[in-house]
């Protein structure tokens, strides 16, 4: 198996550690994160460094492979951080062996995919896309790289989601639907009508609260 680092120490970084290891998919050998201690332990494993440590300790051959663990709380790093190493080191993708992924379907690098997740025919997933427990994808829907579905998000057929995107756990979209970049929605927002401003939307149907 590959050796995996994992960018940041927190409790999603946790999570993509213990669904590697469950799961037998790669060896995690550790975090890249400002806010700790190079050499300091987090989740049995050590820091090994800030994130300007990362090409260097790749090219010493200390990992094989790194997935991003920024979460949406720091989406803007999230997608920095990833431009910046693209081209330099491979990331990995984890898709959970309970996943039913259609053979047409098409999931870019670095995305991660926890439990119970469906992608139907020609969906497409983009780079560094996490997808939390039971999210579905229907068939011809695309999600924008660096985007963010929380647990059983649900996306029909047709629809185009943009890059930054963070949906709330139990979002439900309408086919032939289009959100527009770094959008958010909240828990349970039901999306029957395109999104083509920037912003955050809760409520059935969902309704603009705040540019």
């Amino acid at each position: 198996m590959k050796r995996v680092a994992i960018i940041g120490a927190g409790n999603l970084a946790q999570q993509i550690v213990h669904l590697a290891i469950s799961d037998h998919q790669f060896i995690p050998v550790g975090f890249f994160d400002d806010f700790e201690g190079k050499g300091e332990v987090k989740f049995d494993l050590p820091i090994l460094g800030g994130t300007d440590e990362i090409v260097d300790l790749f090219n010493l051959g200390k990992f094989d492979e790194i997935i991003c663990a920024i979460g949406y709380n720091n989406k803007d790093f999230r997608m920095e951080i990833v431009h910046q190493l693209v081209g330099l080191i491979p990331f990995a993708t984890l898709i959970h062996s309970t996943c039913i992924i259609d053979p047409s379907a098409k999931i870019g690098q670095g995305s991660v995919l926890y439990p119970g997740c469906v992608v139907d025919m020609d969906a497409v997933i983009s780079d560094n896309v996490l997808m939390y427990s039971a999210c579905l994808l229907s068939h011809n829907s695309i999600i924008g790289s660096n985007s963010i579905l929380s647990p059983g998000v649900k996306i029909a057929g047709f629809s185009k989601i943009g890059e930054s995107v963070h949906l709330g756990i139990g979002t439900i979209v309408s086919d032939s639907i289009t959100i527009v970049d770094k959008t958010i929605t909240g828990a349970g927002t039901v999306v029957v009508k395109s999104i083509t401003e920037a912003g955050t939307y809760v409520g059935i149907p969902s309704k603009l609260i705040q540019r």
